[in-house]
């Protein structure tokens, strides 16, 4: 037939008058004309002295399993196309975003020191109330700083030059620990540690993460009981669980989603400081660390956020 493979058939016949075993997978047809996929087999048989007589040929029907195969191998080929052109759009827009968040920084200064100088060498014409004007426009530039610098370590994330090392983490907690004492005082906060692992894995985006949920603990802590924050583990078979639990204020479940995408904020701005970017950067870590992240809370009874890490073999 048209779709028969001949290649194939060519081995099948050298085999044969080789009197070798073979195997071949082809197109035959049906009387009908019908396609289907079949599989030869044929083995040489030998008498007592040694000579080959015959042949035992088996003939099967693999139409299904060999339509199954190629849709497999159709689809895992649409799927690696897929990944190309992310990976792609990917790295664009991380650099789009580096780009962007280094040349934005520049005017913003320029906005800054003129406003300073405006109030410097003008300070005495200007009123109460320009110099407020001068003032919010300052914290503005400010605060857009801050969300820019925040945008740059969003974009930056996953591509670090970290390499992959043992990481004693009751180390990064007491590095972290060191890093809040003044938070820690100011709230009168127990930081209480169960024994931590030492794992394989980028040292940098792991502290971040912890860093992150603990701030994240330490600045939404209620203000009528003293503030309490537990770290703890456990291990499974291919990950490592964390959990950063808390006494504070609390998250309603309507929000458990939205609180770790880019920008999105629970509380104005005046009452709790950050853009809202520290939960956007570390679920971005942990999905690179092959884990995920999520978080079971109660509003007014604290929460607890669950981070998995992929467990790496060195």
């Amino acid at each position: 037939g048209a779709n028969t493979d001949r290649k194939e058939l060519k081995r099948l016949g050298i085999a044969m008058r080789k009197w070798e075993p073979c195997e071949v997978t082809v197109i035959n047809y049906k009387k009908s004309g019908e396609e289907f996929w079949v599989n030869f087999s044929v083995t040489p048989v030998a008498n007592e002295k040694g000579w080959f007589t015959h042949w035992i040929s088996v003939e099967k029907d693999v139409t299904a399993s060999k339509l199954a195969e190629m849709k497999l191998l159709e689809l895992n080929e649409s799927l690696q196309k897929h990944a190309k052109e992310l990976s792609v759009s990917n790295a664009e827009l991380e650099q789009f975003a580096y780009i962007a968040s280094h040349d934005l920084q520049e005017p913003l200064r320029m906005v800054t020191s003129f406003l300073t100088q405006l109030e410097k060498k003008y300070g005495t014409v200007i009123d109460e109330k320009g110099k407020r004007y001068i003032a919010f426009a300052v914290d503005g530039a400010k605060r857009m700083r801050q969300i820019i610098l925040d945008l740059l370590e969003f974009s930056r994330v996953g591509r670090m030059e970290d390499k992959l090392e043992t990481v004693d983490l009751n180390e990064i907690m007491n590095e972290i620990k060191i890093l809040f004492r003044k938070e820690i005082k100011d709230k009168h906060a127990t930081v209480l540690i169960a024994p931590l692992p030492k794992i394989t894995a980028y040292k940098s985006p792991l502290r971040q993460v912890f860093q992150n949920m603990v701030s994240n603990a330490l600045k939404y802590a209620a203000t009528d009981v003293p503030c309490q924050v537990e770290i703890n583990v456990q291990e499974s078979k291919t990950h490592w669980q964390f959990a950063v639990s808390d006494n504070g204020i609390g998250i309603d479940r309507e929000y458990f989603e939205k609180i770790f995408i880019i920008f999105q904020r629970l509380h104005n701005k005046d009452q709790y400081s950050g853009t809202g970017m520290g939960l956007a950067v570390s679920k971005k870590i942990v999905e690179n660390m092959g884990g995920k992240i999520w978080v079971a809370s109660e509003e007014g009874k604290g929460s607890t956020f669950y981070f998995t890490i992929l467990k790496i073999s060195t």
